[in-house]
């Protein structure tokens, strides 16, 4: 069995080279599958407010929610790095911040996600000094859709791209083992990616960051309702699932009294 996998390694893995393939979970079946596959990096993310819950986007996702979905994964046991997304809202200030860090990881999170540059570093150096390992997240971040109006690439302006780049030395800095680049112009993201020591981990971000993750419902297409512009679905679970369904109906149906 392979050594359980740790904010370290994901760390060590950038310094030999290795790419990093991410995905997310939010159960236990998934993760067990996706640890046997062997993903050395899973993430219970927000995203499952959209694709498990049923929201219109993450900020209506609740802490008693990710907990929950934590919990579930975690009775996994996997040997991947598991980690979690602070929710929106339960970071605004330092005390927040701890006191939910300690929730993820007291319902089974290896490591917590949060969003945003400079503004977080005083709740990012409180968690880290807690002993709780922090992934940082910039570029487009999904619990400001509602601010910003959408989904947008962020890097494409002069000013904005020294900020990210800025924000992921100031995120290294504080002790992040890794971070998360969302949207973010692939230029930029592969700029970014030669000036840090830690792992950058992709999302429509291009090919030059340290590693890739996607939500698997996105990959096996399990979510038909909507796909992201960067995702190439690799299967169809959907279809399937529906085909074996209507199949095993109509054997039911079939069948006399």
């Amino acid at each position: 069995m392979s050594p359980k996998v740790t904010p370290e390694t994901v760390r060590a893995m950038k310094a030999r080279g290795e790419r990093i393939a991410a995905l997310t979970a939010y159960d236990f079946p998934m993760v067990k599958l996706l640890d046997e596959a062997g993903i050395p990096f899973l993430l219970v993310g927000d995203s499952l407010g959209m694709v498990v819950l049923g929201y219109s986007d993450t900020t209506h996702v609740t802490m008693a929610e990710m907990e929950h979905h934590v919990r579930a994964t975690a009775r996994a046991k996997p040997n991947a790095l598991l980690g979690a997304d602070m929710p929106y809202q339960s970071y605004e200030s330092v005390a927040e911040a701890t006191a939910n860090a300690k929730r993820l990881v007291g319902a089974g999170a290896e490591f917590v996600k949060l969003e945003g540059g400079q503004e977080m570093l005083p709740q990012i150096r409180a968690i880290i000094s807690g002993g709780i390992p922090v992934c940082g997240h910039l570029g487009m971040l999904p619990q400001s859709v509602l601010k910003e109006g959408g989904y947008h690439v962020k890097g494409k302006q002069a000013a904005e791209q020294q900020r990210l780049i800025e924000d992921a030395k100031l995120l290294a800095d504080a002790g992040a083992f890794a971070i998360v680049l969302e949207l973010v112009a692939p230029p930029v993201a592969r700029e970014i990616s030669g000036k840090i020591a830690v792992p950058t981990i992709g999302i429509g971000s291009g090919d030059g960051c340290d590693g890739e993750i996607l939500v698997t419902h996105d990959l096996v297409g399990l979510f038909p309702w909507f796909r992201p512009r960067f995702v190439t679905p690799l299967s169809d679970c959907a279809t399937e699932i529906k085909s074996a369904v209507v199949k095993w109906k109509n054997a039911v149906t079939a069948k006399k009294n």
